[in-house]
């Protein structure tokens, strides 16, 4: 009993230093402050040996089905009507980010002198969760793996709105769907339809069901014209603190120590991933005559759950960036598995 309250003092305390860090963000007027100040602090607390608290993965689907729930309010009538219409586009440019993410897989390979169908595992955007399965299926180290992946989805989390803000400047914050006033009734109604997508899609074994289940229940009910009353500031908040302070608790000593090469390649090849989406994306917005943070959000190589809420605090098109990597999802979790396995399969017979 001493050593669970100890426990919970201790990642108590740091998710209070967390949320010192979002707010010292949030003053100095840097990006995604609720989420890239708590990584930030953490990330440097864990690597320096400062704090060994771990953080449960349990907390992370909470931040989960919380964005999910807010950003599914996006899904009006309007604009499910536009995504449909942009269904060519959405393939198209999920494709060229795989094919990207190809090329970058490559040269991790080399650097870090590992077969190709490992540093697909490693580059291919989806969550870490899934890589680290993945990666046990076909017979590799998962920890390495889970790190790469890691510091892909924290590059692109600082990098793309850091980006942004220097091109276009700080966003209208007031910008997006409108904020729920502290209503106990609708953040229950909200959080129960949430759980319930959570729960159906858990029993249908689809991928990421905690932001996938919340997003497709929420944004069904939008269409068809019952949309729910949105979460309260505060709400939010404290699912981005949720989501930065697991994030940077990944970021354990020994895991960069251990992976040796592999840190530095793994480091060079994200930035490289970001730096290539980010080309193609300034190439696309002129060749498409489409918003510049439009594009750039969209090929950003980042989770669903992370570039959603860039999107709102960015104050870009919420409903398209979610299409925009839902599409690429969709794409890649699927067919991840049988395409390493027919790389590992040629890599093999050609010794």
């Amino acid at each position: 009993m001493i050593r669970r309250i100890r426990s919970f003092t201790l990642l108590f305390t740091l998710y209070a230093i967390g949320a010192a860090a979002g707010y010292l963000f949030e003053s100095i007027g840097l990006p995604l402050p609720w989420m890239i100040g708590p990584m930030v602090l953490t990330g440097i607390l864990t690597l320096t040996g400062l704090s060994n608290v771990v953080v449960p993965v349990g907390t992370r689907p909470y931040g989960q089905a919380t964005v999910a729930s807010q950003v599914a309010l996006f899904f009006t009538p309007a604009a499910f009507h536009s995504l449909i219409l942009n269904v060519p586009l959405l393939v198209g440019m999920a494709l060229l980010i795989c094919c990207i993410a190809v090329f970058v897989a490559l040269i991790l390979s080399r650097l870090a002198t590992i077969p190709l169908a490992n540093a697909l595992i490693a580059v291919l955007p989806t969550s870490p969760v899934e890589a680290s399965v993945t990666a046990e299926r076909h017979g590799f180290d998962p920890a390495p793996i889970i790190l790469a992946q890691i510091i892909r989805i924290s590059t692109v989390v600082i990098a793309i709105p850091m980006t942004l803000y220097f091109l276009e400047g700080v966003p209208d914050r007031a910008q997006g769907v409108s904020q729920g006033a502290f209503d106990p009734v609708s953040i229950a109604i909200l959080a129960l339809v949430a759980w319930i997508g959570v729960v159906l899609f858990r029993f249908l074994r689809i991928a990421n069901p905690y932001f996938m289940g919340p997003l497709a229940l929420v944004a069904v009910l939008n269409v068809v014209g019952m949309p729910l009353e949105p979460f309260p500031p505060v709400i939010l908040m404290i699912a981005q603190i949720l989501l930065g302070t697991w994030l940077g608790s990944t970021f354990r000593r020994s895991l960069f120590t251990s992976a040796g090469r592999y840190v530095t390649s793994a480091v060079a090849c994200s930035i490289l991933f970001v730096a290539t989406c980010s080309v193609t994306g300034v190439a696309m917005s002129h060749m498409l005559g489409l918003p510049l943070d439009l594009m750039l959000l969209a090929m950003a190589p980042g989770g669903v759950t992370e570039m959603a809420l860039t999107a709102k605090v960015m104050g870009v098109d919420i409903a398209m960036i979610t299409a925009f990597h839902l599409t690429r999802l969709f794409i890649i979790v699927p067919n991840i598995s049988w395409f390493v396995d027919a790389v590992d399969r040629r890599a093999r017979s050609r010794g």
